[in-house]
C-alpha cells in the first residue's frame, strides 16, 4: 500500500524538477518531510534521494563534493522530519521545514564555496557565497513552504475527513 504515495511522490519530484520553474523552488525537501512524517521509516529518505538521482540523470551530474553536500541537505530534511513524526503538529512541521530550508542553505553554500571556484577560500569569501545565494534561499523556502503545506495540509485534510489520523500502512 505505501509503495503507490512514494511513487506519486517521486513523480510529483521529478516533474517538479524537469519542468521549468524558478530556480530552487521544488518540492524535494517536502518530499523528505512529509515521506519522514507519512512513510514506513525506510522510505522516508530513499524517496527524496532516488528522485534527486533520477533527474539528475535527465538534468545533469556535477561536482560530486558539491552534489555531496545537496544530497545530505535533503537526506538531513527526511531526519528533522522523522523527528516531527513524534510531535506531529503545526509548529512542529512549520519549524521543521523552515530549518530544512537553513540548512540546505547553510550546507549548500558552503559546498559551493570549499570545492567551486566562484569564491575566494578565506572567511570573505564564504560571506559572500551565503550573501550570493539569498535569492536562492528565498526560493528554496518558499517552495518547501509552499509543497510542505500543500502535502501535509492534503494528507491533514483527508485525515480530519476520514475522523481519523492517516498513516500509510506497510
Amino acid at each position: 500500500m505505501y509503495y503507490l504515495p512514494a511513487i506519486l511522490l517521486l513523480a510529483l519530484g521529478l516533474v517538479a524538477r524537469l519542468a521549468p520553474h524558478p530556480a530552487n523552488f521544488t518540492p524535494i525537501a517536502a518530499i523528505a518531510l512529509f515521506g519522514a512524517l507519512y512513510l514506513p521509516r525506510k522510505l522516508a529518505i530513499a524517496v527524496p534521494l532516488a528522485t534527486m538521482f533520477i533527474s539528475d540523470i535527465f538534468i545533469g551530474f556535477y561536482e560530486w563534493p558539491i552534489m555531496t553536500a545537496v544530497y545530505a541537505s535533503f537526506a538531513i530534511a527526511g531526519i528533522i522530519g522523522l523527528v516531527a513524526r513524534k510531535n506531529k503538529k503545526f509548529r512542529a512541521i512549520f519549524g521543521g521545514t523552515l530549518l530544512a530550508s537553513l540548512t540546505f542553505f547553510l550546507i549548500t553554500n558552503a559546498a559551493v564555496w570549499a570545492f567551486g571556484t566562484m569564491y575566494p577560500r578565506n572567511l570573505s569569501g564564504l560571506f559572500e557565497s551565503y550573501y550570493m545565494a539569498i535569492p536562492f534561499f528565498r526560493n528554496s523556502l518558499l517552495g518547501d513552504l509552499f509543497y510542505t503545506g500543500i502535502l501535509v495540509g492534503g494528507m491533514e485534510a483527508i485525515s480530519l475527513l476520514k475522523k481519523q489520523p492517516v498513516e500509510i500502512k506497510n
